[in-house]
């Protein structure tokens, strides 16, 4: 049987496990994949919650699934990614076993906390230099404070030491190991708001600064490495776990974009491009983008600026879900398309607030240009504008930063098999738009990492190009830019 090895995502809506198999000279080929969705809960306005077990439920049913099929049978590794910033208040005595709901990236709960902070003198270039990231409800570090506020008891239990707060990732090694794994890596450490990005360490500062003590937190270990291996009662049997990576970081891996300069963009259901700014540290301007670890060929620790925006496929489900104007996902290109442009109409997604580069809690969301004579496909169609604009704008900042003229961009997640949307995205942003034959680049990256830490590829590599879509020269660029700013202005907090 060939060899095989197993990239786990547990993504924002569901979890996906795709079993590959491994060649030396070919790299990763897909084999089996499954997948399970998990519920969403919204108790109270801007709040996102997520129970433990519905992703640990999940991640059982899809690990089960693939080690069911006899091609499984020679599975030598295990490859570990998630969504950032997601903290979860675990025991540590009873197998990482969730004390409270855990607070999802979007919710906004802290975001009066954390407009306090910022009006502090000083406050906000302090956080910025060490961590490179601005303050926000977005990262860990006041989700965990407010943890320890709000839940009760749990004050008291974390000062007895039996507390470990942790992202995604540790709750899933937790789970995997039987409590015998609490451990994170630097990709996802970096976005806690409590990490030492250059010094790579928690930081003691920070860490008093929200109450936090360093010992409730995971130890730190390289994204590729030996991180426990699943149990018999859990998994059914014993599979080494070689690396773990926050999901835009292993999608930035899993696109073979390793080299400094290289771009990748996952829309999935935010939008998050990873510029490769290799072993030197970005200076920050102060833009709005953000500094963050990723990993490198080898699977070292390297720098790479990031765009985060909140509202990507989200949009294109709010249309379906609460507008009710499309039936399917999928059938937001074919609505599109039935109309030559969106009459004047755009959509700004601020339902969550605004993340990169205004990073606005506080906004909130419009249709604007509306006329008599709007219909579903301009709205649909200025979805996925506002999809292809949000991206474009933090595109241009890259180029500003970097001095980089960016010709060409990766592409991943689920929204990419939109041609309609590639090809907006290729005209508004002025590059190349590269979509690979496999869109599923986190779970990809997470395999192919373990696959390196086994010695089974050198390092990693781009999956094939399936289609690269060409801007057309006639879209002006600079005044659709200037009418999204436009728009943006009006709805900003």
């Amino acid at each position: 049987m060939a060899t095989t090895i197993i990239g786990l995502d547990t993504g924002t809506t569901g979890v996906t496990a795709l079993l590959y198999s491994v060649d030396r000279s070919s790299g990763l080929k897909p084999l089996l994949r499954s997948y399970r969705e998990f519920p969403q809960h919204f108790p109270k306005p801007g709040w996102v919650e997520h129970h433990a077990a519905d992703i640990l439920g999940a991640v059982d049913e899809v690990l089960a699934e693939l080690l069911n099929d006899p091609r499984a049978s020679n599975v030598v590794g295990l490859g570990v990614t998630n969504q950032r910033e997601t903290v979860f208040a675990m025991d540590r005595s009873e197998k990482g076993r969730a004390l409270a709901p855990g607070i999802v990236w979007q919710d906004r709960r802290t975001d009066e906390r954390c407009r306090q902070l910022a009006s502090e003198s000083g406050r906000a270039t302090w956080i910025r230099e060490r961590t490179g990231l601005v303050i926000d409800p977005y990262f860990s570090a006041s989700k965990i404070e407010w943890l320890l506020l709000n839940v009760p008891g749990l004050s008291t239990r974390a000062h007895r030491g039996e507390v470990v707060f942790g992202t995604v990732d540790t709750l899933v090694l937790a789970h995997l190991t039987e409590g015998r794994m609490f451990a994170t890596d630097p990709t996802n450490a970096s976005r806690t708001m409590l990490f030492d990005i250059h010094r790579r360490e928690w930081d003691g500062e920070l860490c008093d600064l929200f109450g936090v003590d360093p010992q409730w937190l995971p130890e730190v270990r390289n994204s590729r490495g030996a991180f426990g291996q699943t149990s018999t009662e859990v998994v059914g049997r014993k599979i080494p776990i070689l690396a773990v990576m926050g999901d835009q970081q292993a999608a930035l891996f899993g696109q073979g974009a390793t080299e400094p300069g290289s771009l990748k963009c996952t829309f999935g259901t935010g939008i998050f491009l990873l510029f490769n700014h290799g072993e030197s540290s970005p200076q920050l301007s102060g833009s709005g983008l953000l500094a963050t670890l990723a990993v490198g060929p080898q699977g070292q620790s390297v720098y790479a600026l990031e765009g985060s925006i909140f509202m990507g496929g989200a949009i294109i489900q709010w249309l379906r879900d609460e507008l009710g104007i499309l039936n399917s996902s999928e059938e937001s290109e074919e609505v599109a398309a039935g109309v030559p442009d969106t009459g004047g109409v755009t959509l700004v997604p601020a339902f969550t607030g605004l993340g990169a580069p205004y990073w606005d809690a506080e906004a909130r969301a419009a249709i604007l240009g509306l006329s008599r004579g709007s219909n579903r496909a301009h709205i649909v169609r200025a979805g996925l504008e506002a999809i292809a604009l949000q991206t474009a704008e933090l595109i241009e900042l890259l180029r500003q930063e970097t001095g980089h003229e960016i010709k060409s961009m990766r592409v991943d997640g689920g929204a990419t098999s939109n041609n309609l949307l590639m090809q907006m995205q290729a005209d508004l942003a002025c590059l190349l738009v590269e979509r690979p034959e496999s869109i599923e680049a986190t779970a990809r990256g997470a395999a192919l990492l373990a696959a390196v830490e086994l010695g089974l590829v050198s390092q990693g590599a781009a999956p094939q190009v399936e289609r690269t879509f060409v801007p057309n020269q006639s879209v002006s660029q600079a005044t659709q830019l200037a009418k999204w700013r436009a728009a943006v202005a009006r709805i900003r907090s």
